[in-house]
């Protein structure tokens, strides 16, 4: 065949290859109408398995919404700025080479050195970081008490600079003194039912001797289910329950209520060892079970969670 003849046969070939596939995807197009229109006849199920079954064509816009990240929260410098409070007023200018002295100077370098004189007062006795403040990146504010000898107590502010990590700290400042912090208002106590002597006040005074004093078994005073163990050395020798409060009016019953009650009491105790008397205090929730008081909690703050723990 000449050249001319199989050039003119291809260029014919092209357009009769182009519509065939043209009527291909028209057909495709007529069947996928005429199924979808004949799932939605069937009812929504089948829908739904029409859709389930089709596969993916188009990918998933991704979300604008950035993913939220959890960051741990800034270390707090109040443990360096006590370190450093302590090793401060236990130094002087006159004698920058006491280890005192040269750890004050590593933690603060821009910071001078106190000058006391020689009949000043001693040095703390104690130095405890009381309150942290972030005033910005990096940047803290903490008041440091120092608590002397004869019971007076000078609070302090120190600046602390930390770096991005919170995991390296500088003291920025002198230390400055100010005024110690303001007493709280504190709310009525919520145990506000007397409770006089009788079976529940004597369960509490069984159960703190045997807590206490190591004298009777914890477990027999303890509800199904509680699991607590005597304090060990035993601290003191002998427990006497002094006053006790509650929150609900079924602590003052003459006798032991249904089982299942359950009550939550501070009892006030005064324990005593071979140093003198100490007062202690003490929340507790207690239930009734088999017309007798166990404990079922020991802790603080039992009272203001709205339930019995």
């Amino acid at each position: 065949m000449s050249p001319g003849k199989q050039a003119s046969r291809s260029e014919a070939a092209a357009p009769m290859a182009a519509g065939a596939r043209l009527e291909a995807m028209r057909h495709r197009v007529r069947l996928s109408r005429v199924a979808v229109w004949t799932v939605i006849a069937a009812g929504p199920m089948a829908l739904v398995v029409a859709v389930a079954s089709t596969p993916a064509t188009v990918a998933a816009a991704p979300s604008a919404k950035p993913t939220a990240v959890r960051t741990a929260s800034a270390a707090d410098p109040g443990g360096y700025a006590q370190v450093f409070l302590g090793a401060w007023l236990r130094s002087s200018a006159n004698d920058a080479t006491t280890a005192q002295a040269r750890l004050a100077q590593s933690m603060a370098p821009d910071v001078e050195l106190p000058d006391p004189a020689s009949d000043a007062q001693s040095a703390p006795e104690s130095v405890t970081a009381v309150r942290s403040a972030q005033h910005g990146v990096g940047a803290w504010a903490v008041t440091v008490a120092a608590q002397y000898v004869d019971g007076s107590v000078r609070y302090y502010t120190v600046p602390v600079a930390a770096d991005s990590a919170s995991s390296s700290f500088t003291v920025t400042g002198a230390p400055g003194v100010v005024a110690g912090p303001a007493r709280a208002e504190v709310s009525k106590s919520a145990y506000g039912v007397s409770v006089p002597e009788g079976d529940l006040s004597l369960a509490i005074g069984e159960f703190l001797a045997a807590y206490l004093t190591g004298v009777g078994e914890v477990d027999r005073y303890l509800a199904p289910g509680m699991k607590l163990t005597a304090v060990s050395p035993a601290p003191y020798t002998a427990v006497t329950v002094q006053q006790v409060s509650a929150v609900e009016e079924a602590a003052a019953a003459a006798t032991v209520p249904g089982d299942g009650t359950a009550v939550r009491v501070l009892a006030r105790v005064e324990a005593q060892d071979a140093g003198g008397r100490w007062p202690l205090a003490y929340e507790l929730t207690l239930k009734a079970r088999s017309s007798r008081w166990e404990v079922a909690a020991l802790g603080f703050g039992i009272a203001q969670d709205g339930g019995v723990r």
